[in-house]
């Protein structure tokens, strides 16, 4: 049973834009550790950052766009063939377990300086 869908797109200028004018203290405040070092790691690691933004505002909406969720709570991971997945933790984790949540999909895309992604909540 599907308990929510969440869809999010961010621009590659807007993220940008904040990394430009908040640098480190912007990416520590939104992105794990994790998502720093993979998205810096890319020649264009604002595509990612962008990405990775929405994949989080994306998950926000799923889980109904209320309650105690800090953007570290998710976090977008890759497997080894480069898959993107979605972890909670924290207090976002027990939101989602507290509505049904066992399984969540995550599908990102970007392209033309947009950045796309799309978190479905299965219960």
């Amino acid at each position: 049973m599907i308990v929510g869908i969440g869809i999010d797109v961010a621009s590659k200028e807007r993220i940008g834009s904040l990394f430009e004018k908040h640098g480190e203290r912007f990416l520590k405040r939104v992105f794990t550790e994790v998502e720093r070092e993979y998205c810096l790691s890319f020649s264009e690691p604002v595509v990612h950052l962008a990405a990775r933004f929405a994949a989080k505002e994306a998950a926000y909406k799923a889980l109904g766009g209320v309650g105690p969720i800090r953007w570290k709570e998710m976090e977008v991971k890759n497997d080894e063939r480069g898959r993107p997945w979605l972890t909670l933790h924290a207090a976002t984790k027990d939101l989602a377990d507290s509505l049904g949540v066992s399984r969540n999909h995550l599908t990102l895309a970007h392209d033309a300086g947009i950045a796309m992604a799309e978190v479905i909540l299965e219960g």
